[in-house]
């Protein structure tokens, strides 16, 4: 398992490396153009694209982020494998729905 682990942390850095490129290059866009929440939302709104975008960013995060902690978890504290388990499978879906109604409401939804 833990060499599974090993990969896919490895695997969503290197999906996350460009998606939080872009991201932070469309900031910077945003920001040099005075680009308002609502116009950025009204570019955003429908875009399949951006919604594949956003989602792809959201579970690669998800997958990244918990695998992370989690070796921090069973480094630094007394708590059992076990037990860090659970709280990041549970964590990594806190993440997924909380990036999908981020997600939902950057491309129009109801969130």
């Amino acid at each position: 398992m833990e060499r599974n682990l090993y990969i896919a942390q490895r695997l969503s850095a290197m999906l996350l490396a460009p998606l939080v490129l872009v991201h932070l290059l469309l900031i910077i866009y945003a920001v040099r153009q005075g680009l308002t929440a609502d116009a950025i939302l009204g570019r955003t709104q429908g875009s399949i694209g951006w919604a594949a975008f956003y989602s792809l960013f959201v579970l690669a995060a998800a997958v990244h982020a918990p695998i992370g902690l989690r070796n921090v978890l069973i480094e630094w504290t007394p708590l059992s494998r076990r037990l860090v388990d659970w709280a990041m499978v549970l964590f990594a879906v806190v993440l997924v729905a909380m990036g999908a109604r981020a997600v939902i409401a950057v491309i129009g939804g109801p969130v």
